[in-house]
């Protein structure tokens, strides 16, 4: 070899070598590159990239400057050389952050072996308007005085301005009462769906901020809103109430400039705009959908030069400043495209267009046709047993877009303020032969990062996951919301509880949960009670609170920590925790019994019908849930008090939650182990909760099995018994009857309705009964996630990626496999705060290979089932040789290892 391209391969391995220690996936507020934040001292998170094995962080360094320079006058903090493997969550510590900023910011780490990184990629961060009194624009109110009808057009507002200097930056800040669609100079600012999304409008109103530097000029310009009811003022709840919030539209602009010389500018609205509710969207409802008329589009309204002469002049109103937030959550987008798979004629007649997979969002319409031509599109999520259009689950929901042409060449359409749930759309009045080209699904939901995979040997378990991801991508619509399509759409506290773990595991939920959980403390009632919706749209119908639905407020932080490793959720939502068992405790008193707390029971447990099956239904007594749920979230509290180093509040409610224990075994359980109510979710409250003596858990555990056998391997539980009830089984040493409910394919199942053709999860066990008839037509969406809960036990046990220490900083690896073949391979993997996690197990010919990836900057403890550790290779090597921390328990080997990818091959016992 000549010595030059030595020298060169020796050059080029040293360059590889040192960048084996990497930085990145830099987030702030679980954030990447947010704009428009208001968290005074932000948080930062980043990630570890290394091909060497047991890497952990030992030191770290962060700097942030004004300036992507980092120029010394442009440094605001140096953390200096930290000592420390955290790497999410840590705070910043510099200067006073300022209204408008942007900061820019970088870390480097050392490992424990002293190699240092490079200076990661730089990310930035810029503040929102920190201070009511920084707000120069005014609140305006578009349209007449007397706009206060329901279902009102759509109001347009504008103003014309001029920019007199060479621009170097410009932003916007905007929010409204009702939602909104701002444009600037004839384009669309950003990409941000039915803003400014929905919260507790009297405590928070989130405000967007856009980086509008390319679409203002020198010279003469001009913006404009399109405005329309949404969440405030439309349609909402299931009792058909509107005006719920208020009933007028405001819009809240302002526009900021920074000149190339430093000066700066600010154009906001005030009494200078003009409306009008002359707008070609004539009326756009949650529900009921839109009615646009394309003959009234004003062309050129957001452009400079049009002539608004005959536009009213806006009203100043007066709203307060004080409750407006930068977004906390993540913003609903256009995620994704589908196209029919089938366009037909149903039995009835009816032109149907079948998109293939139940979906939330729209239909991006393509038409040509003469003016006037009025084009309607209803939306269904299923079919009826003779294959005729079915909207009757819909209630009073009509889901109904009509279009009208305004006759100029091919027209397309999408609605502004409003969405459907459907597989199925109905299409009426369409000039000429309909082609799949002329309609295409739109996707929308909040923008989460897809953070987590399953899979495994069995199809239709496959499904039932893709059906679970779905039905989490069209509720996670700004809230989580109970089902897309009907008159309901409602942030359910208790669907939201039960599905947060596997939402987790599905998608990056951080910032979502985040957002939605200070809006369950901000609509807490006065007492402590938490609503049975957040936002609370019900409390003029259905006040009040139920056990395992106001339990929301200490399960979903308290999951969120072990997910993430958030402290600081904790340490926000802690009042509303504490004031919500201190509610349940001033509703139980002495008696340590929550009597009347439950309002739902363990909704839609299974009921067998009419002489149709032996069995008893799944019933469980309220008393018993809520006292159950009580103990539960007491325990919570006490488990977040030690968290948060709150020692007095954790000897309070330590004792609290014994008292509740010893009150419940005397009243409702039996020195057999037998539980009152005899029911699979009163076994399983009892065993997940730990309220049961250790003597007696065998037992219930038997009882339960039983039950489950003697209905040949089905459920019965609801709403709050199923989440818990196959981890219950696994937990306690019948993982293999958690199989047998996973894998039953008839009713009731999860797999029953992948049978019947679902593409989501449906409300009910039975929404389609067998003979292809329905369910309860007022109750019966099949898009519903609550029963798609099971997800979680799937990875967590199936595939066997489970939390050691909060944000996966320690992570458990212990997959349980089925005894036969009934599932022959399984791998899920998830993308932790710390990186990749991935596990996947393979058996085949009485051999088992597991493959397992842990990030860097952590460890973890995996369990490898039924083998024993002289039996065992690892990539190759006998286990015994390779770690020496192998060690047997019963017919599992354990063994701590750190972050790397691991394969290991052995023969099953």
């Amino acid at each position: 070899m000549k010595p030059f391209i030595y020298l060169f391969l020796v050059f080029i391995a040293g360059v590889l070598s040192a960048q084996t220690l990497q930085v990145k996936d830099l987030s702030c507020e679980h954030k990447v590159n947010p704009v428009g934040i208001d968290v005074r001292q932000p948080r930062l998170s980043w990630k570890l990239n290394s091909d060497t094995r047991n890497t952990i962080q030992d030191s770290y360094e962060i700097r942030v400057a004004t300036k992507q320079d980092f120029s010394a006058q442009s440094l605001v903090w140096s953390s200096g050389k930290v000592k420390s493997s955290e790497s999410i969550l840590q705070i910043y510590k510099g200067k006073a952050t300022e209204s408008g900023k942007r900061y820019y910011w970088q870390v480097r780490v050392w490992d424990t072996n002293n190699k240092e990184s490079a200076w990661s990629e730089t990310a930035f961060w810029e503040m929102g308007i920190l201070l009511p009194t920084e707000w120069k624009a005014k609140w305006i109110a578009p349209g007449m005085p007397g706009d206060t009808l329901k279902a009102s057009p759509a109001s347009l507002a504008r103003k014309e301005f001029t920019l007199n200097k060479p621009i170097a930056s410009a932003r916007v800040y905007v929010t409204a009462y009702g939602m909104y669609e701002l444009y600037l100079n004839g384009q669309r600012v950003g990409q941000d769906l039915l803003t400014p999304g929905w919260t507790s409008y009297n405590s928070r109103l989130q405000y967007q901020v856009y980086d509008v530097t390319e679409q203002v000029r020198q010279g003469k310009n001009a913006v404009g809103a399109l405005i329309g009811d949404g969440w405030y003022r439309g349609t909402i709840g299931f009792d058909n109430s509107w005006n719920f919030y208020g009933n007028q539209l405001a819009l809240l602009c302002q526009l900021q400039i920074r000149y190339q010389d430093g000066s700066q500018a600010i154009v906001g609205t005030d009494e200078t705009w003009k409306s009008t509710q002359d707008s070609p969207v004539r009326s756009s409802e949650i529900y009921n959908g839109e009615v646009y008329d394309a003959r009234m589009e004003k062309k050129g309204w957001d452009v400079v030069g049009f002539n608004d002469k005959s536009w009213h002049k806006v009203r100043l109103v007066t709203h307060t400043f004080s409750n407006l937030i930068g977004s906390a959550g993540v913003p609903v987008r256009k995620i994704q495209e589908i196209k029919p798979t089938k366009i037909f004629r149903t039995p009835e007649g009816t032109l149907v267009a079948d998109m293939g997979q139940n979906m939330v969002g729209w239909i991006k319409l393509k038409v040509s046709g003469s003016a006037g031509t009025k084009v309607v599109l209803r939306h269904s999520e299923i079919l009826d047993k003779k294959g005729n259009f079915y909207t009757a689950n819909l209630r009073q929901a009509k889901q109904r877009i009509e279009y009208i042409l305004k006759g100029e060449g091919e027209e397309t359409f999408e609605p502004h303020f409003t969405f459907q749930g459907f597989r199925f759309v109905a299409i009426e009045g369409f000039p000429g032969e309909i082609k799949p080209e002329n309609l295409t699904g739109i996707v929308i939901h909040s923008d989460m990062k897809p953070i987590g995979t399953f899979e495994c040997s069995n199809a239709l378990v496959n499904q039932l996951q893709h059906n679970i991801r779905w039905g989490q991508k069209g509720n996670f619509v700004d809230v989580p919301t109970d089902c897309p399509q009907r008159d309901e759409r409602l942030g359910w506290t208790g669907d939201a509880q039960v599905f947060c773990r596997t939402a987790g595991f599905n998608m990056d939920v951080a910032a979502f949960f985040t957002k939605w959980m200070r809006d369950v403390a901000a609509d807490q009632y006065s007492d402590g009670g938490v609503p049975f919706v957040i936002p609370d749209v019900l409390k003029k119908v259905m006040k009040g609170t139920s056990a395992g639905w106001g339990d929301v407020a200490l399960i979903t932080p308290y999951t969120l920590y072990q997910i993430y490793g958030d402290k600081q959720m904790l340490e926000v939502q802690y009042p509303s925790m504490k004031a919500y068992v201190e509610y349940i405790h001033s509703k139980a008193g002495k008696s340590n019994i929550w009597r009347g707390g439950s309002v739902f029971g363990d909704w839609l447990f299974y009921r067998p019908g009419i002489n149709s099956h032996p069995e008893p239904d799944g019933y469980t007594n309220n008393d018993y849930i809520a006292t159950a749920f009580y103990a539960y979230s007491t325990h919570l509290l006490k488990e977040t008090a030690h968290i948060l180093g709150k020692q007095e509040d954790e000897s309070q409610y330590a004792k609290l939650f014994e008292q509740i224990r010893e009150t419940f075994i005397k009243e409702y359980v039996t020195p057999a182990g037998r539980i009152a109510s005899d029911s699979q979710t009163a076994y399983v409250l009892a065993l997940m909760f730990n309220l049961l003596p250790a003597d007696l858990k065998p037992m219930a555990t038997q009882h339960l099995v039983d039950d489950i056998k003697s209905r040949r391997n089905h459920l019965s539980t609801g709403f709050l018994g199923t989440p818990y009830l196959c981890h219950v089984l696994s937990d306690n040493g019948h993982t293999e009857v958690g199989y047998d409910l996973l894998l039953q394919e008839s009713y009731p199942s999860w797999l029953y309705p992948v049978k019947m053709g679902a593409t989501t999860i449906w409300e009910r066990w039975d929404g389609m009964k067998p003979d292809s008839t329905f369910q309860d037509e007022g109750m019966n969406s099949f898009n519903h996630y609550a029963y798609g809960a099971i997800g979680d036990w799937m990875y967590r046990v199936v595939a066997g990626i489970e939390v050691g220490k909060p944000g996966y900083k320690h992570i458990l690896i212990q997959p349980q496999l089925p005894s036969d073949d009934r599932l022959t391979y399984a791998k899920a993997s998830v993308n932790s705060p710390y990186g990749e996690i991935m596990s996947g197990w393979e058996q085949k010919n009485g051999q088992l290979k597991v493959t397992i990836t842990i990030p860097a900057n952590t460890t973890a403890t995996i369990r490898l089932p039924r083998s024993n550790a002289s039996d065992i290779k690892e990539n190759g090597q006998a286990l015994t040789a390779a770690n020496k921390s192998a060690k047997m328990d019963k017919d599992t080997t354990v063994i701590e290892v750190g972050s790397g990818q691991y394969i290991f091959d052995y023969p099953l016992k």
